[in-house]
């Protein structure tokens, strides 16, 4: 597995955690860095500093405890206001800085940030040169293939990108138009690879192992960034490494691992979010563990009518406990 440099920064190996508003909290970023990935971003903060004092906006933007280094992904559609979100999270203990112009989400486009900003080339150059003379961290970009199939301008981005400054690029395999449907391509991809020379990223459906290898080997990318994939099975990246340094398909964790793994990212999103916010939380997380497990979705309807702490982590328990014993099997 190839290592990776973002600015001074050497990443101890190239498996990034891609953001995701909601999920790619603290407690899920610190859980993924012990489970094998090499950088976990951020999910996005919105660039409007007034908007900061809200409950969620300080969450998103509480770093104690994650190793180094710290990237932090920013969104909007103004450069001065980028730029200040950019110095002003640089303060605050980013490390790496991370622009937004990849998130599909409505409520986000029609505000002229994420993808939608891959419209206006112009625009993006204007925020890509602001952004990178605001701060003395490195600074990222995350984008997709383009707009639409028709308008696929990722290579011209990306050129514009390294001349601005950009540090390394993640590009998902998917137009704005697509969302998430459909499966991505790659080889937009590998055109932006083979365009520039800093670190390029691959996202998009990496689900397993052997996909990642399929991916890196086809893209020519220097690494690849997992969202999704990771989402109830943080494990994925020790199992991509090892796949990777040895040919050999990783052993799924035993049971009792992920019993023991579930119920500690439990008690983190508790602490971390307090009642009721933690337990509203907990509840898609122990939907995404137990997709192969409860498959009539039977306990994670009663999980998900539980209302405090403990009860969530006693029904865990005894939810493995009954699997252990063969009383709920395996789908």
């Amino acid at each position: 597995m190839p290592t990776v440099k973002i600015g001074p920064y050497t990443l101890p190996n190239s498996l990034v955690v891609a953001p995701m508003a909601g999920v790619t909290d603290r407690p899920f970023r610190q859980l993924c860095r012990r489970m094998g990935a090499g950088l976990a971003v951020s999910e996005m903060v919105i660039a409007d500093s007034s908007l900061w004092h809200t409950r969620k906006s300080r969450l998103r933007l509480d770093h104690t405890g994650e190793p180094e280094p710290r990237s932090v992904q920013i969104a909007g559609g103004d450069a001065d206001m980028l730029a200040n979100a950019a110095r002003m999270n640089a303060e605050h203990g980013a490390q790496i800085i991370d622009i937004n112009m990849g998130c599909p989400a409505k409520k986000v486009c029609n505000k002229a940030s994420g993808s939608a900003l891959m419209k206006d080339e112009a625009l993006v150059k204007d925020i890509l040169h602001a952004v990178v003379r605001a701060v003395n961290v490195p600074v990222t970009l995350k984008m997709r293939t383009g707009w639409d199939r028709d308008n696929r301008n990722a290579v011209t981005i990306a050129r514009m990108a390294e001349e601005a400054g950009i540090q390394a690029l993640a590009v998902h395999g998917r137009t704005r138009a697509d969302a998430y449907k459909g499966e991505a391509e790659y080889d937009t991809i590998a055109a932006v690879k083979s365009a520039v020379g800093i670190p390029v990223f691959a996202n998009g459906d990496i689900t397993s192992p052997g996909k990642a290898r399929d991916v890196l080997r086809y893209t020519g990318a220097d690494g690849l960034l997992i969202g999704r994939g990771a989402q109830g099975r943080p494990w994925i990246f020790r199992e991509v490494l090892e796949f990777l340094e040895t040919g050999r398909p990783a052993t799924p964790p035993p049971l009792d691992e992920v019993e023991s793994i579930l119920l500690e990212h439990l008690e983190q999103l508790h602490l971390f979010y307090g009642d009721p916010m933690g337990v509203r939380i907990a509840r898609k997380h122990v939907g995404w563990y137990l997709q192969s497990h409860d498959a009539g979705k039977q306990f994670r309807k009663r999980f998900n009518t539980l209302e405090c702490a403990t009860a969530q982590s006693d029904s865990i328990q005894q939810y493995f406990a009954a699997l252990r014993n063969g009383e709920v099997f395996a789908a």
